[in-house]
């Protein structure tokens, strides 16, 4: 395929994917003001449910806006060269491919979080200020936001290092030795996230003694799991909002609380919301999505070795002969509608994980603290309690309220 009809086929994946995006938070948005299930009904009294209204507007009209500018800058980018001018500056700075390789990304890097910094700002201190969610200090927003740098760029280089000494001593097989080096990088951090990465942001503390841990004592006798192991995080010095999740491998597994969990929900309800997490780990949905994040890495980097080297990729992006980072940037842009079907069967299997998390809980404690503490956090973050199914299916990693709430009160399996 010649180098003109690659670009145009990037600019087609682009719109194509930027109009199916829009079509999908339209038809979403068109169901903001829909009547409450009778199941729901009990979330929301009349004021807090235009406040979520309200809420939900206002991010879609951010999103539109945000979205639609980050649209225009690629497409810019794209037409006027931008990679290849990139290219050419990285060039004149150092013949290694090494070196340009990490100044062509780091660059990338820098200019994205340039770009992204008024939105997440205006999100934090405008929108999130304004219904009542932000506690975070201007102070503690841009430390956040030069740490996410920092890591982003150290993780990047790290990997380049990396996969370019295998590229440069095994040509196009570099591909299995790159992704054995994936492989266990990302199983230390998955192993090790709680220790080396949580820290740069939050502070964990385990569990204080009292009534919530003696019910989750029992909890952890009846499934069988290690409550030393449970820990309370900072999650208030940013914002109101509530959240538990699962962490770790093996011996360094940890469930994390969210304080303002603790402070919105009962005993009980916290209880039933940490038997869900058990029951991730019970079921072995960490195992499983870390597998298929190893085999998903392994299909893209087999695929890449295959175009590393294409001339006509390059030259699609101006660029007069290939080189590894100009080539991965085509490869990403190649591969834009893959990962939104990826990302599709990727959303549809963690529903079903959430779901049978959902019935471990129910099993174990019971299924109506898990749907009143599930409605007060619903109730707490002003969800979206009547999103159309297609975006559920599109975005939704987690199933509905209303499905969740069905699902615990039927005797059928999910």
């Amino acid at each position: 395929m010649q180098a003109q009809n690659i670009f145009y086929l990037f600019i087609g994946f682009i719109v194509g994917e930027f109009l199916i995006e829009k079509f999908l938070d339209y038809l979403n948005a068109q169901h903001f003001t829909d009547k409450l299930p009778e199941e729901l009904a009990d979330v929301y009294d009349t004021e807090a449910y235009k406040k979520s209204q309200a809420y939900k507007l206002t991010y879609y009209r951010f999103e539109l806006m945000a979205s639609i500018i980050t649209f225009i800058v690629i497409l810019f980018f794209l037409f006027i060269d931008g990679f290849a001018w990139l290219d050419r500056i990285v060039s004149s700075i150092s013949d290694s491919i090494f070196w340009q390789s990490l100044l062509y990304f780091g660059i990338l890097i820098i200019i994205s979080s340039v770009i992204n910094l008024p939105f997440s700002y205006y999100k934090t201190f405008v929108i999130e200020q304004e219904f009542g969610f932000n506690k975070s200090t201007k102070k503690l927003f841009f430390t956040d936001q030069l740490k996410s740098l920092l890591m982003n760029l150290i993780i990047t280089f790290l990997l380049l290092i990396v996969f370019l000494w295998f590229y440069r001593q095994s040509g196009k097989d570099f591909w299995l030795y790159a992704w054995l080096f994936f492989t266990v990088f990302i199983v230390i951090i998955n192993m090790f996230y709680t220790i080396l990465i949580l820290p740069l942001f939050n502070k964990l503390k385990p569990l204080p003694d009292g009534e919530l841990k003696e019910k989750l004592q029992v909890l952890a006798t009846k499934t069988s799991y290690d409550i030393k192991e449970i820990y309370v995080i900072d999650g208030s010095k940013r914002s109101t909002k509530a959240n538990a999740f699962f962490s770790g491998l093996g011996p360094k597994k940890k469930v994390i609380l969210y304080d303002t969990l603790i402070q919105d929900l009962t005993p009980d309800e916290t209880t039933a919301v940490l038997a869900h997490e058990i029951g991730h780990y019970k079921n072995k949905h960490i195992y499983y999505n870390l597998f298929l994040s190893i085999i998903t890495a392994g299909i893209l980097l087999y695929f890449l070795s295959l175009v590393i080297d294409n001339q006509a990729l390059a030259q699609a992006l101006g660029v007069s002969e290939a080189k590894f980072h100009i080539n991965l940037i085509a490869f990403a842009l190649l591969f834009t509608p893959v990962s939104f079907l990826t990302g599709l069967l990727t959303n549809k299997l963690s529903r079903k994980f959430e779901y049978q998390a959902d019935t471990f809980a129910k099993q174990y404690h019971n299924a109506d603290d898990l749907i009143s503490g599930l409605k007060k956090l619903s109730r707490k973050s002003l969800s979206n309690l009547t999103p159309h199914p297609w975006y559920v299916v599109a975005h939704y990693s987690h199933p509905t309220l209303l499905q969740r709430i069905k699902a615990l009160k039927s005797s059928v399996k999910q």
